[in-house]
């Protein structure tokens, strides 16, 4: 079920938006001319990546420096953590979407 979650405007302006889909907090990046949705916390340190910055297809956590790959969601080498999840979406009609059910389904 894909569900309208920020104006494409505005994510682009912004850069980082915070969103909530079926109760779970993400942010939407934009980044290199795609929209991206992953968690809002920091899987390694629970830090608030919507505060974090952004390097090409990298976003770096605020608290401890390390970076995720928005495209799979790694995260930089030597650091003890598990991915950063990653949502599908698509643009349409001005709007970005994600897919809720992805965002509701357990991790892998």
């Amino acid at each position: 079920m894909w569900m309208p979650v920020c104006g494409l405007s505005r994510l682009i302006s912004q850069t980082i938006v915070c969103a909530r889909v079926t109760g779970v907090d993400l942010i939407l990046v934009w980044t290199e001319g795609h929209a991206v949705a992953c968690e809002r916390l920091c899987p390694h340190e629970q830090a608030d990546l919507a505060l974090g910055h952004l390097s090409g297809r990298r976003l770096f956590c605020p608290r401890h420096a390390a970076s995720f790959d928005l495209r799979k969601g790694t995260i930089s080498h030597g650091w003890p953590s598990r991915p950063l999840r990653i949502y599908p979406t698509r643009i349409d009609d001005g709007q970005v979407w994600i897919d809720a059910t992805a965002v509701n389904s357990p991790a892998i």
